[in-house]
């Protein structure tokens, strides 16, 4: 889930401030003291696997993962979580059932876990978290649908300025080879973009 949300106002040392909506659940959360583990991924480990369930939350505290399916001919990268990002296999999360996606660290990555059960409770104790929560999963959505216009509708050129302008921390944080597989084209090309 990526990290492009107005701030909520939280009250601070009596004044009111301007926050990050994923810092101000990350501190609540760090502040109740909910995580249920820490764990450590070394780089290329699995953290899921396809037709497996998962319906945990992550944050990552160090190194990146990718979200992505297969077929018979190659893998289709989705999704990427970095450091001080949530995420989830998502379709795992809210259904409960297996899902087709692997999660995969790109580099070695430390993540706090927290199950859906001890999240939900802590999202719906509060009216301004639901509203977060509310505020997240929308614009997730709707990053998924402006990524599905971009692959349908636009060249390569226009798909990686596209995100270049989305998301720079992208090409410091994920390798190339997999940022070529998010959008839809070879390494190669996408080493050609980047040189023109």
């Amino acid at each position: 889930m990526d990290r492009d949300l107005r701030g909520t106002k939280e009250s601070l040392t009596g004044r009111e401030e301007y926050m990050n909506p994923f810092d101000f659940l990350k501190k609540q959360l760090d502040q109740e003291n909910l995580w249920t583990k820490s764990i450590e991924l070394k780089r290329n480990n699995f953290l899921k696997v396809k037709g497996s369930t998962d319906t945990n939350i992550y944050f990552v505290e160090t190194g990146s993962l990718r979200i992505f399916m297969e077929d018979e001919f190659e893998e289709h990268t989705i999704r990427f979580a970095y450091p001080g990002s949530f995420f989830a296999a998502l379709d795992s999360f809210i259904s409960g059932k297996p899902s087709p996606f692997f999660i995969q660290a790109l580099k070695k990555c430390q993540l706090l876990v927290l199950s859906k059960s001890i999240f939900l409770d802590f999202i719906q104790r509060d009216s301004e978290r639901t509203r977060i929560w509310q505020q997240m999963m929308e614009q997730l959505i709707l990053q998924q649908m402006e990524r599905e216009i971009d692959i349908l509708t636009h060249s390569p050129m226009e798909r990686y300025q596209r995100v270049l302008a989305r998301s720079p921390h992208l090409f410091q944080e994920i390798p190339a080879k997999y940022i070529a597989s998010y959008l839809r084209m070879t390494p190669e090309t996408l080493s050609r973009l980047k040189k023109a």
